[in-house]
């Protein structure tokens, strides 16, 4: 079969004949919207190097609940920006039942039930005053062991709040069996935990640390156990162990610079995989589009339909209402 009996231009002739021939779909089910709690009441503190993007009071969140329900986002990922006086070095905040993070979980399942899904972030740099995702020793070394106990803590903290999905993101050793026995002995057997597998010491952060308030406080890097982004085999290696211990779903971060990450993972496992569009990336697209460089939502979209097309069940975007309502139209 060759020209002129094959033209592959005619299925792209119409538009109702791209949408019929389309072979990856994206609609609003695909996302998770992240989010970011701070304290107070009627609060929003827009975050400058995220534009767009703001830190919202607890009151704040159950609204932006309320409108992902309305959008059809299934989830929401949030994290919190806590206060200076609240860190320490041994990140005890995240132990507290009444922390930034506990009051939106509460105030969102009372406000929407089960209508959206809650995924918590489980690290200690949030509640560190050194930044890291872990204690540390005195030579300033993230000592893994006695870090898990921690966030074995933390994820039963915020499954006691409400969390349906706990997604830690430490990238310690041997925290994902830690956790899973810890829920399953506590009865939180329906509590899923989708574990930042293939987590990258990336450039593409710098916004994210912005929104949290740690910016200015880590003290050393992270490379000692974030992956460093050379590595591929590495990555697989890290999912096969945390599905071995219990992952429901695996992620990988961030998203568009490691595309190859997400196929390999997709096609070596038979696992959900996500991908979270990180910071770095979001404000990457918003430049482009303030400087012209392209259209805003054709920016978005296609970005998104990237991550769909390499494998992912879905992608957390800060992106994610804006993509809902193009989408539906």
């Amino acid at each position: 079969m060759t020209y002129p009996h094959t033209r592959l231009r005619r299925a792209r002739a119409t538009a109702w004949s791209r949408a019929l021939h389309r072979e990856t779909l994206l609609t609003p089910a695909d996302l998770i919207w992240p989010l970011f709690v701070t304290e107070g009441e009627g609060v929003e503190e827009p975050i400058g190097s995220l534009p767009g993007v703001s830190r919202w009071s607890v009151d704040g969140i159950v609204a932006r609940a309320k409108e992902a329900v309305e959008l059809g986002i299934p989830c929401l990922a949030l994290f919190p920006n806590t206060q200076p006086e609240r860190r320490s070095d041994d990140g005890r905040e995240a132990l507290n039942p009444d922390n930034l993070m506990c009051r939106a979980l509460r105030a969102v399942r009372d406000a929407c039930g089960d209508g959206v899904g809650l995924l918590t972030d489980v690290a200690l740099d949030p509640y560190t005053a050194h930044g890291q995702d872990g204690l540390v020793d005195a030579n300033g070394y993230v000592i893994n062991d006695e870090t898990v106990e921690v966030l074995v803590g933390q994820s039963l903290n915020q499954a006691r709040a409400g969390a349906d999905i706990i997604a830690p993101s430490d990238m310690m050793d041997g925290r994902i069996a830690a956790i899973r026995e810890a829920l399953e002995g506590e009865g939180y057997a329906n509590v899923q935990i989708m574990s930042y597998a293939a987590k990258y010491a990336s450039a593409f952060y710098g916004p994210f640390r912005d929104a949290v308030g740690s910016t200015g406080l880590l003290k050393g890097d992270k490379k000692t156990y974030q992956m460093d982004p050379a590595n591929t085999e590495e990555a697989l290696r890290e999912v096969e162990l945390d599905i071995a211990e219990g992952a429901d779903s695996v992620m990988v971060k961030p998203g568009l610079p490691y595309l190859d990450i997400v196929r390999r993972v997709k096609e070596a496992f038979e696992v959900p995989v996500f991908a979270y569009q990180v910071s770095g990336e979001y404000a990457m697209i918003e430049a482009a589009a303030a400087a012209g460089a392209g259209d805003r939502d054709a920016l978005v979209l296609e970005t998104l339909l990237a991550f769909k097309r390499a494998g992912c069940s879905g992608v957390l975007t800060y992106h994610a209402p804006l993509a809902a309502r193009l989408l539906r139209g």
